[in-house]
């Protein structure tokens, strides 16, 4: 049995009927945001994150990976990478339509998760989350990402196995890192207005929010 197919043979009926019922990447990013967010010291499996029915956006970014493969993308996942000590990471699963980047994620901050893909090239698809990656202090944070990690030649295993998948998130998190604006464009940069801060915050949980939640 391939992969993909063992994996859905994991999940409850009623699971599978959901899979089943998503045909597009926007369909994935509806799927990813019917479920709570949820940021604690816990990075589950694909098939962990449908049976809890929760997630953060380590665990439902590979999640979402996995659900564009089932559609025929290629499994593309790639990490953004914030001002050390000011804010998480974020994790985008990628995908083309017509050459053209766009992503789905699984955010606190509902601004971070889905993108249209009417971008020509990875970094102008990530520049399109810089306005918008900010924490509790209103500092825009995103300084850098990771080149795309294809998922398609690895063991499996990940889909189902908490152990294989956090074997694979320690190498992906391991990656290096291209910088995306300088150390002088970081140290000009303004803080987000009160106003739009206020804007971005709409909907989240800041309970979860980096320097606010239980470590």
């Amino acid at each position: 049995m391939k992969p993909l197919s063992y994996f859905q043979s994991l999940l409850p009926s009623e699971a599978q009927k959901k899979i089943k019922a998503i045909k597009t990447p926007f369909d994935v990013q509806e799927f990813l945001s019917s479920m709570p967010y949820n940021a604690e010291e816990r990075d589950r499996s694909p098939l962990n994150v449908i049976l809890d029915k929760q997630c953060h956006c380590l665990d439902g970014g590979f999640l979402a990976t996995l659900l564009l493969w089932n559609l025929g993308f290629k499994p593309l996942v790639l990490d953004l990478i914030p001002a050390p000590g000011l804010d998480d990471d974020h994790v985008l699963a990628l995908f083309q339509v017509d050459g053209r980047w766009g992503a789905v994620a699984k955010s606190n901050y509902l601004q971070l998760e889905y993108r249209e893909p009417v971008y020509k090239n990875i970094r102008e698809l990530v520049m399109s989350y810089f306005e918008h990656y900010l924490n509790l202090n209103r500092q825009k944070t995103l300084r850098g990402y990771t080149r795309p990690m294809n998922l398609s030649a690895l063991d499996p295993a990940w889909m189902w196995d908490e152990a294989a998948s956090n074997r694979l998130y320690k190498i992906f998190y391991s990656r290096k890192s291209i910088d995306l604006i300088t150390k002088p464009m970081a140290k000009r940069l303004n803080l987000v207005r009160q106003k739009v801060f206020e804007a971005e915050i709409l909907g989240t949980d800041t309970d979860w929010v980096f320097g606010n939640r239980e470590e």
